[in-house]
């Protein structure tokens, strides 16, 4: 049955989460490149991981929302939400390429 929890997409799988530097790593980079790409679908908001600390789940990354910013977010929290409505409100781009921050952004 679809949208069951056991369904729902992992946000940032093991594997995934090893491609990703750790938190304060990029700071000093210009332009850091983009490792993972989160959207929601139920909205415009996209999520460009560029660092990730897979102890606490916490990651950041170029927010585009309102406005694009640069900003601290929480995976556990964002699945919390898919859990919490039975579907995928925050998905992973499955195809997303790695690429500097200035090639993904709007």
């Amino acid at each position: 049955m679809a949208g069951r929890e056991t369904d729902m997409q992992e946000l940032m799988p093991k594997g995934v989460a090893a491609t990703v530097p750790p938190l304060y790593a990029t700071e000093d980079e210009g332009d850091p490149t983009a490792r993972v790409k989160l959207f929601s679908s139920v909205s415009t908001w996209t999520w460009y991981v560029t660092e990730y600390d897979p102890a606490t789940g916490e990651a950041f990354g170029l927010v585009e929302g309102f406005a694009d910013e640069w900003g601290y977010f929480s995976i556990p929290e964002f699945e919390a939400l898919n859990h919490a409505k039975g579907f995928s409100v925050i998905e992973r781009d499955e195809h997303f390429e790695p690429a500097p921050v200035r090639e993904v952004r709007r």
